[in-house]
């Protein structure tokens, strides 16, 4: 499957499941050499309206390193590192 086809399916599977964070999590990635700008908005939204979305944070603070955003990658980049120790502390918690 190609770049496109990929695109085009995540598209519609945005359009099918507008809450699920992976879909455009995913089509950030695939479109991030093509379209930064599109790619860009679509890491916000996600940050924005997934905050507790674990996956976007790592790519999302590369990112925007990558783009000379350093301040706001390195912002995203401790925003990440907090969730994922708070993510780990509720984990044990929730076995005890």
């Amino acid at each position: 499957m190609g770049n496109l086809e990929r695109v085009h399916l995540l598209r519609e599977y945005i359009k099918e499941e507008p809450e699920n964070p992976f879909n455009r999590y995913a089509l950030a990635l695939e479109i991030k050499e093509i379209d930064p700008d599109e790619a860009s908005e679509i890491l916000d939204f996600l940050l924005l309206n997934h905050p507790s979305y674990l996956p976007v944070y790592f790519p999302s603070a590369h990112f925007f390193f990558e783009l000379g955003q350093i301040e706001k990658a390195k912002e995203i980049f401790e925003k990440g590192i907090h969730l994922a120790q708070s993510q780990k502390e509720e984990k044990k918690h929730s076995k005890s």
